[in-house]
């Protein structure tokens, strides 16, 4: 579940980082790179977790898949927090910028 949320996830943000791609203002490339590296490491896992459980790693129980959701999602929350921070920093826009300047004067 985690490699199909991070998958998921990843191709969305490919597709709006494609479509919007000249320029790249919303650092949306960053957020590309967190969650494909993410499936990367997701679908490494389950290589080695199905060499490990041969069959039934295709029948897990309940339990097992709501707490791999619960991961995948905290995830993509943290990749999120991240991609944010990152456009906080180098604020393409000026925007925080303008805000502490003005409130400095």
């Amino acid at each position: 579940m985690t490699l199909l949320l991070t998958v998921f996830a990843a191709v969305i943000s490919t597709v709006v980082w494609y479509r919007r791609d000249p320029g790249d203002d919303m650092k949306v490339g960053v957020l590309c790179w967190l969650f494909w590296g993410a499936s990367i490491m997701w679908l490494v896992d389950a290589i080695f977790e199905y060499k490990e459980l041969g069959a039934e790693y295709f029948s897990p129980s309940l339990k097992d898949m709501l707490n791999d959701s619960f991961l995948g999602l905290s995830v993509i929350a943290l990749a999120l927090v991240i991609w944010l921070v990152v456009l906080l920093i180098r604020d393409p826009r000026g925007r925080v910028r303008r805000m502490l300047f003005k409130k400095a004067q």
